[in-house]
Parts: structure tokens; sequence; C-alpha cells
């Protein structure tokens, strides 16, 4: 049963895990300057009203499918919970890309999401309040855009050969 259960978290963990760092890419490299032309042009409104509310929302889910599958593989792994927690040997590497995935879950879930939703109209605000938004959404989400670079390495990585081979 626990080769079923860890097989199943690691299929889904790399799949939620290509759509949530594949969205963050998104928005980051392609939409954030997209948007800068459409709105010189004011043809910005297909994107804000369509495109952007349902990509925030497969990037929001994600994550926490990631982060949750994640958790799940560690699991399968004697004391792998909470020895990566504890970066403790063998578990640590595997345990700092769990970290980095964790804030960046963070933020995601508290900073850009909650904050995107504003700027989009689609949570009522105040042109201050908006501007506000943009800022820390603006950080957080370059935040995990950085992030993402260690944390994808530390978890490809993270596990000694002797956790996962039992060598």
């Amino acid at each position: 049963m626990i080769d079923w259960v860890g097989g199943l978290a690691r299929w889904f963990h790399y799949l939620a895990g290509v759509m949530w760092i594949g969205l963050l890419y998104y928005f980051n490299f392609v939409q954030v300057q997209a948007l800068a032309e459409a709105n010189k042009t004011q043809e910005a409104a297909g994107i804000t009203k369509f495109v952007a509310p349902r990509a925030l929302q497969f990037f929001r889910w994600s994550a926490l499918v990631t982060w949750l599958m994640g958790a799940a593989i560690l699991g399968t792994f004697p004391n792998g919970f909470v020895g990566a927690f504890t970066l403790h040997p063998p578990y640590a590497g595997i345990g700092v890309g769990a970290w980095l995935g964790t804030i960046m879950l963070f933020n995601v879930w508290v900073l850009i999401y909650p904050n995107q939703m504003k700027i989009l109209g689609k949570v009522p605000a105040t042109d201050e309040e908006k501007a506000k938004a943009r800022r820390i959404a603006f950080l957080a989400s370059r935040t995990n855009t950085m992030l993402s670079i260690p944390m994808l390495f530390f978890m490809a990585f993270g596990f000694s050969h002797k956790a996962i081979f039992g060598l």
C-alpha cells in the first residue's frame, strides 16, 4: 500500500509542481510584460478579465497540491516528514527544498493571490489599496521566482542515496 501512496503522491507532486512553477514563470516572464504592453493600447481587458483569474486559480491550487503531495512523499520514509522539516540527516537537503516550498506556498496563499484579487477587481479595494496590493503581489511573486531556483535544486537532489535506495 505504501508503494501506491508514494507512487501516486510522487506523480501528483510532479504534475502539480510543473503547473505551479510553470504558471509562476508565466506570470513573471510573460504576463507582466504583456499586460504592460496591452495597457498602453487599452487591450488588456481580455487578459485581466478572463486569463489572469483562471490562471491564478490554477496557480493557487497547484501550489497546495504540490505541497501536500510532497508531504505525503516524505511521509512514506521513516521519520521523513519530521526529519526533512528539522533538517535532520539524511533528509536535510530535501528539507531545505521543503522549507523553500513552504515559504513559497505561504506567499501564494497569503500574499500573492489575495492581493491579485484586489488588483483584478474581484475583491473591492480603493485605488490606494490596489496600489499597495500591486507592490505586495509583485514582491512576493518575484521572491517566489528567485526561491524556485534553489527549491528545485534541493527537491531534485535533496535526498541522499541512502535515504532513497537504502545504500
